[in-house]
């Protein structure tokens, strides 16, 4: 599976996470995450510096010092005293807390970009310091296998970090991490190969790095996207301009941390792909001081629920041809509440709903509510039809609480991953071959979905999967299924006996 080919070569990143978890001591998770992640991402800029200034050495002009050799090529300067080397030679001193902390302002402070990004508190007195130098260690004896690179891999266990940290924290993660799987889904049906890209509620990032991902798997330029964002939590818009910084992607995401409704950063840009998560059900979100918004073209979003505020904020945002793929609550499929059905059926009339996909349960760590896939097209393929597809049987089990969506091209039986099945789903519908398939996917005219109450719950649609007929006539399979109710019946009746019994021996009746 794809997905295992992300993380199954997963040595290193479970040996930080591990250590991770020894560092923790009496740190609640959302603490400790911010000094993990912080030293991974200064192990980046560090080796990313120390590769360029290198090459300055090689060439010999004495321009190794120079920042603006390092700022054309897009890498951070570090400064003397901040550079991984003197982090690795602090590793066993009892100020490495101090070190550390030092070098994160040192570096802040030759780099605009990142000022008041980096974390600082290394040296607090809980944080047990002979165990921080164990983690530096371990980012100093990286072993790197064959064809490895140590930027990816770095990359790779940030991203691992943060699942981790997701599902530790449990409903607080909402903010910052939404499921590989679930962005995965969105970016290979939307496919993001150049242009804007622009995420309202962008948590850590993750939609970009994603993005970014797909293009150089299909051997595009991550320079032909640009990325915009905006996130209000203040620990998470730090954590995204990191996740971003050491993926090499430059991004936009708003001077400061802020409310998307209430103070938009990016207030005349048009996107060419949008793609998000935001909050479920949002509420308050502001609607008493937006009432007059030009965003609500199809209708005033309800105080009580923000979801078709954000449905509308991110159309708003759409260039001439652009797409969005986002998550919602599945309640935004069918609720006639506050408003919400007019401003569905205005969304549909104006011909903007090309895809609706049901996803299964147990895929988000921080909530067990179902959860649907909207994706809106300015320049539909199929004018007047839309796809649903009805994915809830699919995923597998990775705990007892998490389901996955599979992410594999092919496996020995010829069988695709789920990601891959959806995705060419709407290759196909969108190619005009696709045929709708009993309990799957359906093409539905708008008229259709007229007649429905512009509902868009997927079942409504696909109908119910057809099952094998096994060739037994009903009354034989009656007799045969009663009977063996009754024998089950029965063998209960007895297990209930002997569980008095046993009761009756140690003194208690029922």
């Amino acid at each position: 599976m794809a997905d295992n080919k992300n993380t199954a070569d997963i040595g290193f990143e479970k040996e930080i996470w591990d250590a991770a978890c020894v560092l923790r001591g009496n740190m609640d998770a959302s603490e400790y995450k911010n000094v993990i992640l912080g030293l991974i991402f200064l192990k980046y800029i560090s080796d990313s510096f120390e590769i360029r200034y290198q090459e300055l050495i090689d060439e010999g002009e004495g321009f190794e010092e120079d920042r603006d050799e390092y700022d054309y090529k897009g890498i951070f300067f570090v400064p003397e005293g901040a550079r991984w080397k003197d982090i690795a030679d602090a590793a066993h001193k009892p100020e490495i807390g101090t070190v550390i902390d030092d070098a994160m302002s040192a570096i802040e402070n030759e780099n605009k970009k990142l000022k008041g990004i980096l974390p600082k508190n290394f040296a607090r007195p809980e944080l047990d310091k002979r165990r921080l130098g164990e983690v530096v260690d371990l980012f100093t004896n990286i072993q790197m296998n064959d064809g490895t690179d140590e930027k990816d891999l770095l990359g790779r266990t940030y991203e691992y970090c943060l699942k981790n940290f997701a599902e530790q924290e449990g409903k607080k993660a909402g903010q910052f991490y939404t499921p590989s799987c679930v962005v995965r889904t969105i970016v290979e049906i939307l496919q993001p190969f150049n242009g804007r890209i622009y995420d309202p509620c962008c948590g850590a990032g993750g939609m970009f790095v994603q993005s970014a991902r797909f293009i150089d798997n299909h051997q595009g330029k991550i320079n032909d996207i640009s990325v915009f964002g905006q996130e209000s939590n203040p620990t998470t818009w730090k954590m995204a301009k990191m996740n971003l910084a050491i993926r090499g992607i430059d991004s936009n995401l708003g001077e400061i941390p802020e409310d998307t409704f209430l103070n938009d950063q990016h207030p005349t840009m048009k996107a060419d792909f949008i793609m998000a998560n935001p909050p479920f059900n949002l509420t308050p979100w502001g609607a008493d001081k937006l009432k007059e918004d030009q965003r609500w073209k199809y209708g005033m979003p309800p105080a009580g629920n923000a979801n078709f505020a954000w449905l509308q904020h991110m159309i708003w945002h759409l260039s001439l041809e652009g797409k969005i793929g986002m998550v919602l609550a599945n309640g935004s499929l069918s609720s006639q509440s506050g408003g919400e059905g007019d401003i569905r059926k205005n969304v549909i009339e104006d011909d903007l709903v090309d895809c609706i996909i049901s996803l299964p349960t147990q895929l988000f760590y921080t909530t067990g509510i179902p959860v649907c896939l909207w994706f809106l097209n300015k320049k539909k393929a199929r004018p007047g039809n839309t796809l649903f597809v009805d994915a809830r049987n699919m995923g597998t089990m990775v705990t007892r609480r998490l389901r996955e969506l599979t992410d594999f091209k092919e496996d020995e039986s010829g069988e695709k991953g789920d990601i891959q099945k959806i995705a060419e789903t709407y290759k196909s519908y969108v190619a005009g071959t696709l045929k709708d398939e009993k309990g799957y996917c359906a093409v539905v005219k708008t008229e259709d979905i007229a007649r429905q109450d512009y509902i868009l719950t997927p079942g409504r649609y696909v109908g119910i999967e057809e099952q094998d007929d096994e060739g037994e006539p009903f009354d034989d399979k009656m007799k045969r299924l009663t009977s063996e109710l009754s024998e089950l019946f029965d063998r209960s009746i007895e297990l209930q006996n002997e569980i008095k019994n046993k009761l009756h021996t140690i003194g208690y009746d029922m």
